[in-house]
């Protein structure tokens, strides 16, 4: 029970959702044999060798996370998906738990956890943040590493820059300290495009591969507009022609998605704007035909849109 700690124990145990480890209850003045004796009661139990919870109970998500780390070491941290998750950059919990330390310690295998080692650890993790783990750069280039393709690679860009948990400017400067990460140019690409606002891979695939990639004006991301006391959140906004390009990756459009969005429609047509809808599969699997038209609407709405070809086999362009 943590009023039969010490003031400086009960302090430690409250700073670490009520684990502590048997190398700092030892520092702070408590004996093996009191230990034990806790232990044996059931008022203590072990939750990784050599560190315990201070009440019975089932540990929560917390408990669980700063018994990893003190089996670790003083100089380990959270990282990977658990760091992600203690940043909010992903939502759910999974019950392996990932913990880097240092590539020259000598660590044995910790029970729910798995193991990553670095030479660079002291640097990576963040400097005040509790439980320890990786800095927000370093847990996204950690997921990048990990990830099957490119595009979940960016997508670890986007949720963190969309939800301001770090910018393209820091992420740029972790990048460079890391030669060795993969496709550093097409995230050096990313990293330019999410500054430019765009928030997911879909809108990246729009700026590179149909907007850019074919000469087109550059419009506006993110804009926010305001009908009738509603506000609308516009994906692409080319103001001279009064057209907005909305961006949609679902797989499907529930009914009353659908209804929502011809609501939201009609109202930016009232100020004069149209609002053209293109999916996950028009920007990916036919960007030239997608220039083309974006590309021929421009022209008809008074913009000047000269289109260039992409490559050699480009379809926008006769």
């Amino acid at each position: 029970m943590q009023y039969a700690l010490t003031p400086s124990l009960q302090d430690i145990v409250r700073g670490q959702a009520g684990v502590i480890s048997r190398q700092q209850a030892c520092a702070a003045g408590m004996s093996t044999t009191r230990i034990d004796s806790k232990l044996r009661s059931m008022r203590w139990q072990q939750l990784q060798q050599g560190v315990y919870a201070t009440f019975s109970g089932a540990p929560d998500r917390d408990a669980q996370l700063w018994a990893v780390i003190l089996r670790a070491g003083p100089r380990a941290a959270l990282s990977f998906r658990t760091a992600a998750e203690l940043y909010g950059l992903v939502g759910d919990q999974r019950p392996l738990v990932h913990v880097t330390v240092p590539s020259d310690q000598r660590t044995r295998p910790i029970r729910g956890a798995l193991l990553h080692y670095s030479s660079t650890i002291d640097n990576a993790r963040h400097p005040t943040l509790l439980p320890p783990r990786t800095r927000i750069e370093e847990t996204v280039l950690d997921l990048i590493q990990v990830s099957a393709s490119l595009d979940e690679a960016v997508d670890w860009i986007c949720r963190a820059v969309g939800r301001r948990l770090t910018t393209d400017d820091r992420l740029l400067a972790t990048l460079a300290g890391r030669p060795r990460t993969r496709w550093r140019e097409g995230l050096r690409m990313a990293l330019g495009d999410a500054a430019d606002g765009g928030r997911s891979v879909l809108e990246l695939r729009y700026i590179s591969g149909v907007e850019r990639g074919h000469g087109l004006p550059t419009a506006r991301r993110q804009v926010l507009f305001e009908v009738g006391g509603r506000s609308f959140l516009l994906d692409n906004l080319y103001d001279e022609a009064c057209l907005a390009i909305e961006l949609d990756g679902r797989a499907y459009h529930p009914a009353e998605q659908r209804s929502a969005d011809n609501r939201r429609d009609a109202a930016l047509a009232t100020i004069g704007i149209v609002t053209v809808r293109y999916s996950w599969a028009d920007v990916t699997e036919r960007p030239c035909e997608v220039a083309a038209e974006i590309a021929a609407l421009l022209s008809a709405r008074g913009v000047a849109a000269r289109l260039r070809p992409c490559g050699p086999r480009c379809k926008a362009v006769p």
